[in-house]
């Protein structure tokens, strides 16, 4: 079965050139001129991805982003302007699972999308046998058959690639991670994000357990070196 996609932007040049590329790529999609329009719509046609525009009327992305993360994990892809590096930050410490600057390369839309939906079907893969798709590390609980994540017995709501980091860092405590090594991990080999991005997603996920746990400090930065998911 095709996936579908939500392609979410006010520019109709950009939704007609891009929607058929995809379509000819064997996608479904789904146009949404504005972020208010785009809301009501997945909330009757569910997508297996969304491409979001930051600057939009009436409800922008953030804010539909915003929206859409209280409701689930939906991967997300946001479409920033070349001079919105704040904008791309913020995007993925909200939660955006990855972005792509403008004027692209629809080539690189399309292995952009590919590789967040092998993302997807990596998180949910079940392993050889149950035993291994649950991980534990003290408090934190992974079960990656079902996407879940939780902390003390409270769930934490976690996106594809901050699931990815979270169980790179958790697989081996006390053993530093780079950001090459993170990056392979949750975007794959053959894609090249920079250090920010990794950067961005490492805050975000530190603020979501401290939600649940004001005192979380088992996420560790080694200036310089990497990550490590603190030994207990």
């Amino acid at each position: 079965m095709a996936n579908t996609i939500a392609l979410v932007d006010d520019d109709r040049n950009i939704l007609a050139s891009v929607s058929m590329t995809l379509e000819a790529e064997g996608f479904q999609v789904h146009c949404y001129n504005d972020g208010a329009e785009a809301l009501k719509g997945l909330a009757a046609r569910p997508v297996d991805l969304a491409i979001l525009d930051i600057k939009m009327p009436r409800m922008d992305g953030m804010e539909l982003l915003a929206h859409l993360r209280k409701q689930g994990s939906l991967p997300v892809i946001f479409l920033t302007s070349k001079d919105d590096e704040i904008d791309e930050a913020l995007g993925l410490r909200m939660g955006a699972d990855d972005y792509i600057t403008k004027p692209f390369s629809q080539r690189l839309l399309i292995e952009r999308i590919r590789a967040l939906l092998r993302r997807v079907e990596l998180a949910k893969e079940k392993p050889s046998t149950d035993g291994d798709a649950l991980l534990t590390r003290g408090d934190l609980l992974l079960d990656t058959s079902r996407h879940l994540c939780t902390w003390r017995g409270q769930q934490v709501e976690l996106t594809v690639t901050e699931f990815l980091i979270l169980k790179s860092l958790a697989a081996r405590p006390g053993h530093v991670k780079n950001r090459d090594q993170l990056m392979d991990a949750a975007y794959g080999e053959h894609i090249y994000v920079d250090d920010r991005t990794i950067d961005s997603h490492i805050k975000r996920l530190r603020k979501k357990f401290k939600v649940i746990d004001d005192d979380f400090s088992h996420i560790e930065t080694l200036y310089g070196v990497g990550y490590r998911y603190k030994e207990a």
